[in-house]
């Protein structure tokens, strides 16, 4: 395909071919490299103007999600203790309480309501925050620029911002760990087990965090927000959820493959790769098309429909191989939680506006919406 500014670059559609692509070892992450392919003006300017946060496929273009091994090796192997089942299921009980506040409130004030302002927004800000050991109550001084990341216009300012925010907190929690031996969340233990050991630099913790803020955060909001649009939209979903609350562990893997939030990935080529009957060269741009291998048969028997009885096999909203998403199962415990209580507190929970008239937007990056006014 051609790019917008003439380069050329392989879109990969089939689920098969992008499945042993984000497994290949022969294929690079990094978003600095020169063939990397842009989809847009705006994407250059904002890779253009930050050198250190970049919004890349929900992350930032230096921890995770734009290098490739060994760094990121020694990255995950640093996060991954964190981030397992049985870590992140001791985190259950306090997002149940956050998910039912946040439904205690919306009952209280009654319909209508906003669900992003009031529910699909704050709630996985504040899963995020207790988990990160960052005070919610701060989160004016964050919560605006982590969104305003996505903005190539504001992009810079708000890294800026966000920077001198982390690092005051996390010079703060060295100090109280240089006190007490101990802190909060998981700054709290990366300051432990590896910064005041010398195997992680502050730096790079900030990094680390930058990104899980985000990539925690936007993608939840949006798969809530979005996916309960698409459960009132589509006849009957929302229903049978709330007829079989047991549905929903499936049903989230039919949502995410439904809304397939990033459409692409961006890859090069290290050396030539033959797939099918073609050859992707040493240097080749890809493109591998999340969406397009959602929406084949490959995946699923009804690719255009949403159905919750009938869940995919396999998706790619946590992408797959070695950069298979670290938080997957914090954003799935979540997301299970949040559902659980639309569907089981809100049965009668219906749109309050025509669909036509719901504003969103699009910038290549994650479609969002801006509002979901809602009634029950």
């Amino acid at each position: 395909m051609r790019l917008y500014d003439g380069r050329t670059a392989w879109l990969v559609t089939g689920y098969e071919e992008a499945r042993a692509l984000l497994a290949d070892e022969r294929v690079s992450s990094r978003s600095d490299h020169p063939n990397h392919p842009v989809l847009a003006e705006s994407h250059l300017h904002m890779r253009a103007t930050r050198e250190m946060a970049q919004e890349q496929e929900g992350g930032f273009a230096g921890v995770l999600f734009g290098v490739d091994p060994p760094e990121h090796t020694r990255q995950r192997r640093i996060l991954l203790p964190s981030f397992t089942t049985r870590r992140i299921g001791t985190h259950r009980d306090e997002i149940q309480q956050i998910v039912d506040e946040h439904i205690d409130l919306m009952l209280r004030e009654g319909p209508p309501a906003d669900l992003v302002t009031a529910f699909a927004r704050p709630v996985p800000m504040m899963v995020i925050c207790a988990f990160l050991g960052v005070p919610y109550q701060e989160r004016a001084r964050f919560e605006e620029h982590a969104r305003e990341l996505f903005d190539p216009t504001r992009a810079e300012r708000a890294q800026q911002e966000l920077t001198d925010y982390l690092t005051d907190l996390i010079t703060d929690k060295l100090a109280r760990s240089a006190e007490s031996g101990t802190t909060d969340g998981l700054l709290g233990k990366l300051i432990r087990d590896h910064v005041r050991t010398g195997g992680l630099a502050v730096g790079e913790l900030i990094e680390f965090t930058l990104a899980i803020l985000v990539a925690g955060t936007v993608t939840s909001t949006q798969t809530i927000a979005l996916g309960t649009l698409a459960l009132l939209e589509e006849p009957g979903q929302f229903a049978a959820l709330a007829a079989e609350p047991a549905l929903i562990p499936g049903a989230l893997d039919e949502i995410m493959r439904y809304l397939s939030l990033v459409e692409q990935l961006a890859r090069v080529a290290l050396t030539d790769i033959a797939v099918g009957d073609e050859v992707i060269r040493a240097g080749d741009g890809i493109l591998i098309g999340f969406a397009a291998a959602h929406f084949g048969g490959d995946l699923t028997t009804h690719p255009d429909e949403l159905d919750v009885r009938r869940p995919p096999s396999g998706h790619f909203a946590f992408s797959h191989g070695i950069h298979h998403c670290l938080g997957h199962n914090l954003a799935r415990l979540q997301l299970e939680i949040a559902f659980h209580a639309l569907v089981t507190r809100l049965p009668g929970l219906r749109l309050a506006e025509p669909v036509d008239r719901i504003p969103w937007y699009d910038d290549l990056t994650l479609p969002r919406l801006l509002t979901l006014p809602v009634s029950w």
